[in-house]
């Protein structure tokens, strides 16, 4: 009877096991596609956006020359250039194009905790 059970047991894994066999390598595993990974100092930067609910924009950049427009919050905008704390600017909602202090205009930071 033991060599019966023996026996039995050996058929039912053999039945399991073929369908693992008889499958070809490529159908076993599914090839999948990573995202590319950045360390964490090789990561992209992150985009600029306004700090404040408005920013003055100006000719030049220095806080008394003259004043071209604002730049709000919700403004999309590009920057071109920057020169010390101050950001060359386009604003694309308005179209109006100058310097806005860095103080207010900036990148948010990454933390590395390696």
């Amino acid at each position: 009877m033991r060599s019966t059970r023996i026996a039995i047991s050996t058929a039912m894994l053999g039945a399991l096991a073929l369908p693992v066999l008889a499958a070809s390598p490529a159908a076993a595993v599914p090839i999948v596609k990573e995202a590319p990974t950045y360390g964490c100092y090789s990561q992209p930067p992150l985009p600029y956006k306004v700090h404040a609910k408005a920013v003055t924009i100006r000719s030049k950049a220095s806080s008394k020359s003259t004043a071209r427009g604002v730049l709000y919050k919700g403004h999309k905008f590009s920057v071109s250039k920057k020169s010390g704390n101050w950001v060359y600017i386009t604003d694309k909602t308005t179209g109006v194009k100058g310097w806005v202090s860095g103080t207010y205009v900036y990148r948010d930071v990454r933390m590395c905790l390696d």
